[in-house]
C-alpha cells in the first residue's frame, strides 16, 4: 500500500477485512483506525443477512386454485407516473435499473445497462453526474436523476429524459453525501461534472435550494414546467422514516415514490454509514404502503422499492407487500460480469478477490465496469453485457410469475400480504404477516 492510498482512506481489501485468524473483526478495525487515522471507505451494500429470506409464500392447495404455468398467462406490466404526467412510463415488467452514475461506472457499462433494460421492456436511470449520449440512445425509457450535487444537470437533458427522479437520499447512506474518488474522475467525467480531473469529489447531503417539503413542492412544479408536464416526477428517499417521508413526498406532488433500503449498494462511502445508518428494505415497505393508503392514493401514486433485490422471489415478496415495482443495482452489475471469477488473479493484485464488492471505488476494475480506465473499460462489450442484463431481468420476471401462479394469481400485482408468512419474529413484525404455523402478527393487538 502506497502512502497516497493511505492518505485518501483507500485501504486494501486485506486491511479492510482483516486477515488475522481468530481475531474479531472489531478488534482488527480498532487497530486499523489507530494505525492510519482515517475512517474506512468502501463500496457495496450492508453485509447483513437478507430478511426477505425469512418470508415464504403460501402456495395454493384446496383453499386456493393454482394456475398452470405453461398454459395460463400472468401479467407483468406496470405504468409509473399516472398521477399528473401526460406521458407516464409504461413498462413490460416491474423491475427497473436503479441509478448508477457515469463516473462510478464506465461508459460501456452504462450503455450495456440501457441495452439490457430496453430489451427487457423496462427503464434504466442515469445516476449522479448527468446523461451520456450512449445511455440515452440505448435506453428506450430513461429516468434522469436530479441530485443535491447538480453535477451535469441541464434543462435540455431533463427534456430528453422520460422521467425525472429527485434524489433526497440513498439507502446506503441516508443523510450523507456521495463520494467519487479522484482516480475515477477522468477528463470526460470532470467535464460533465465541472470538476478538476483526478481530484476526490464529494456530493452534498442535501439539496441547496430547499430546506423542507414546502420547498420541494416548488421544485417539483419547476420541473413540471421545464418538461411541459409530460414527464413523471419521482422522489427517492433512503429508508429511515418511511411513513412520514412518503406522506410528505405525496403532498409535495410526486407521481412516484422510490424508497431505498439499507441493503442498497453504493460506489463509495464511509462503512459506518453502510452498516449503521438506515433501516432494512423489508422494514420500510409496509409503512410506506400505509402512508399511501392513509392518503387514499395507493396505486394512484406508484411505489418503487430498491435495496438488496437479488432474485424473482424478492421481487414477488416486495410486490405482495404493496409495491408497484422494484429497482436493482448490484444485481445488474454482477450480471454484467463484475467480480467474475475469471478476473480473480487481477482482483487479488488489487488486494481484493472475485466475489467481493467492496472495491468499486478503487477505479481499477478488471471487468471494465466500475472504472474510468479506457483500457479496462474496453474489456466490456456493451452488446454482450446488455444481453446478460436482459437475461437476468427475464429470469427474475419468470421466477416472480411462477410464484404468482402458484398462489393463484394471473397478475404479479395481485399478490398480497395474505400470500405470505414469516419464519422469524423479526420478519413477521416488519412485513406484518403471520409467523408461520400461527395467526400471530408480532406487534398487533390480538384482542
Amino acid at each position: 500500500m502506497t502512502d497516497d492510498r493511505s492518505a485518501t482512506g483507500m485501504i486494501s481489501m486485506a486491511e479492510r477485512n482483516g486477515t488475522e485468524a481468530g481475531v474479531p473483526r472489531w478488534q482488527q478495525e480498532i487497530r486499523r483506525a489507530a494505525e492510519t487515522g482515517i475512517y474506512k471507505i468502501r463500496g457495496g451494500g450492508a453485509g447483513r443477512r437478507s430478511l426477505f429470506d425469512d418470508l415464504l409464500f403460501l402456495g395454493a392447495s384446496i383453499s386456493r386454485y393454482p394456475l398452470e404455468g405453461y398454459r395460463e398467462s400472468c401479467g407483468t406490466a406496470v405504468t409509473l407516473g399516472t398521477r399528473f404526467a401526460s406521458r407516464p412510463i409504461e413498462l413490460e415488467i416491474p423491475i427497473t435499473i436503479a441509478g448508477m452514475s457515469f463516473g462510478a461506472l464506465s461508459g460501456p457499462a452504462k450503455e450495456a445497462l440501457g441495452r439490457g433494460a430496453s430489451a427487457a421492456g423496462t427503464s434504466t436511470t442515469t445516476g449522479d453526474g448527468g446523461m451520456t449520449p450512449e445511455e440515452r440512445i440505448h435506453s428506450s425509457q430513461l429516468v434522469y436523476q436530479l441530485l443535491p450535487s447538480r453535477y451535469g444537470m441541464n434543462p435540455d437533458d431533463l427534456r430528453k429524459a422520460d422521467a425525472v427522479e429527485i434524489v433526497v437520499g440513498q439507502g446506503a447512506k441516508p443523510g450523507g453525501g456521495g463520494m467519487l474518488l479522484g482516480q475515477k474522475i477522468s477528463d470526460r467525467v470532470a467535464e460533465m461534472r465541472t470538476l478538476p480531473t483526478g481530484i476526490d469529489q464529494r456530493s452534498a447531503c442535501r439539496h441547496p435550494d430547499w430546506t423542507g417539503p414546502d420547498d420541494m413542492e416548488i421544485k417539483i412544479m419547476e420541473l413540471r414546467e421545464i418538461t411541459g408536464w409530460e414527464k413523471p416526477i419521482f422522489v427517492k428517499v433512503g429508508a429511515t422514516r418511511p411513513y412520514y417521508d412518503v406522506a410528505l413526498a405525496v403532498k409535495a406532488g410526486a407521481d412516484v415514490v422510490v424508497i431505498d433500503g439499507m441493503e442498497g449498494g453504493t460506489a463509495a462511502t464511509q462503512e459506518v454509514f453502510i452498516e449503521h445508518v438506515g433501516i432494512p428494505t423489508l422494514a420500510c415497505i409496509r409503512p410506506a404502503v400505509q402512508a399511501l393508503e392513509d392518503l387514499g392514493v395507493h396505486r394512484e401514486i406508484q411505489l418503487v422499492v430498491s435495496g438488496g433485490v437479488r432474485n424473482g422471489a424478492d421481487v414477488a415478496k416486495i410486490l405482495a407487500l404493496g409495491a408497484d415495482a422494484v429497482s436493482i443495482g448490484t444485481a445488474a452489475l454482477i450480471a454484467l460480469g463484475d467480480n467474475h471469477p475469471k478476473w480473480d488473479s487481477e482482483y487479488r493484485n488489487l488486494g481484493s478477490s472475485a466475489g467481493r464488492y467492496e472495491d468499486w471505488h478503487e477505479g481499477r476494475d478488471p471487468a471494465g465496469i466500475t472504472t474510468q480506465d479506457p483500457d479496462l473499460a474496453a474489456r466490456l462489450d456493451p452488446i454482450e453485457g446488455g444481453r446478460r442484463v436482459r437475461n437476468l431481468l427475464k429470469v427474475m420476471t419468470l421466477e416472480a410469475q411462477t410464484i404468482a401462479r402458484a398462489c393463484g394469481h394471473n397478475q404479479l400485482h395481485n399478490l398480497e400480504p395474505e400470500d405470505l408468512c414469516a419464519t422469524s419474529v423479526e420478519a413477521a413484525a416488519m412485513a406484518r404477516v403471520p409467523l408461520a404455523g400461527t395467526d400471530w402478527i408480532p406487534g398487533q393487538d390480538r384482542s
